[in-house]
């Protein structure tokens, strides 16, 4: 059975991937793993109330992004499709291509934010270094003002 990774990350542009994601597995016949990579925990430094209090917000926003998740992969469900979540944390692009290769997936499905070039440079793209490194094919879905698709 073919396999689709779709990698979200709540931005506007997760929908668009869902909805992409959907189209691809209904004509495939295939199941979908969505998968969302959470920030790596934060260095805690300093005083002992100060990473205590980081901690549980970080927790509470966990619990949060993962609710969204299971939700998002609820609704697919619904629509007859066959999906797994899968949240993972760390850095975007590692995690997204680890997780490719571990899971055998036949195609990524994602959002890129549209930055711009310096943004890219300075900062760097999890978009672009997934689609060098892919193993596999890879479905960009490009974000759009107000996060609608064209």
């Amino acid at each position: 059975m073919t396999h689709l990774l779709a990698c979200i990350d709540f931005s506007p542009v997760t929908r668009d991937v869902l909805a992409h994601a959907k189209r691809m597995a209904q004509a495939l016949g295939a199941e979908v793993t969505v998968l969302h990579v959470a920030d790596p925990d934060p260095a805690f430094v300093g005083y002992d109330p100060g990473p205590k209090s980081v901690r549980d917000n970080v927790a509470r926003e966990l619990r949060a992004e993962h609710r969204e998740l299971e939700e998002l992969c609820d609704a697919m469900r619904g629509e007859g499709l066959s999906v797994r979540p899968l949240m993972v944390q760390g850095a975007a692009e590692a995690r997204i291509l680890e997780h490719a290769e571990r899971l055998a997936v036949d195609y990524l499905v994602l959002g890129s934010h549209g930055h711009g070039a310096l943004y890219d440079l300075l900062v760097g793209s999890v978009a672009d270094g997934v689609m060098r490194h892919a193993r596999v094919p890879v479905l960009m879905v490009p974000s759009h003002p107000g996060g609608k698709a064209r």
